[in-house]
């Protein structure tokens, strides 16, 4: 019996992270110059040097093991909200990619196809990085997080930039990212 109570909590829990993930692929929000006002910018070089192997050695061995402590606390902190702006951003990249699934263009049609794709493939990665990064806090010797997060939001940045050329004449979405 406990184990079939176990197994009922679980298949919940992954029901709610299937609907977490698809929140912004079920949105009918057709405005895509509203969707384009909530974008939030998200400098992934610094994302990047937050979460270098080479930059925390550096850290550790150049500072005290407690300043060390108190910095990359704050540096992971830091890569968190850059996690939840990219996580944000990717769920306003699905309803793009949904509305460009929708035009008759196959061009276009790929094209939102392919950014649709790696929008739900960046909430995920963002869902199983943040665990991380909170660990990584608590446990600074963790090993180093991977940076496929940013290389799969530049892919979305150059999609999107090519998707806005291809189909929509406004400016504002490419330079919002």
């Amino acid at each position: 019996m406990t184990i079939a109570l176990v197994f009922a909590i679980i298949g919940l829990l992954a029901f709610a992270l299937i609907v977490h993930l698809a929140k912004g692929h079920l949105s009918t929000d057709d405005n895509l110059e509203k969707l384009a006002s909530h974008l939030r910018h998200v400098d992934v070089g610094a994302f990047c040097n937050l979460i270098a192997a080479s930059e925390q050695a550096y850290l550790r061995d150049h500072l005290p093991q407690r300043e060390f402590r108190t910095i990359h606390r704050e540096r992971m902190l830091a890569a968190v909200g850059y996690v939840r702006c990219a996580a944000h951003n990717a769920a306003i990249l699905i309803r793009l990619g949904e509305s460009a699934r929708q035009h008759s263009d196959p061009v276009i049609r790929a094209t939102g196809e392919r950014l649709l794709d790696n929008g739900l493939r960046l909430r995920i990665y963002a869902f199983q990085l943040v665990p991380r990064l909170y660990l990584s806090m608590v446990f600074p010797n963790v090993g180093p997080v991977s940076d496929v997060l940013a290389d799969t939001y530049d892919t979305m940045n150059r999609q999107v930039i090519r998707l806005s050329s291809l189909q929509f004449p406004t400016y504002g979405m490419s330079s919002a990212l």
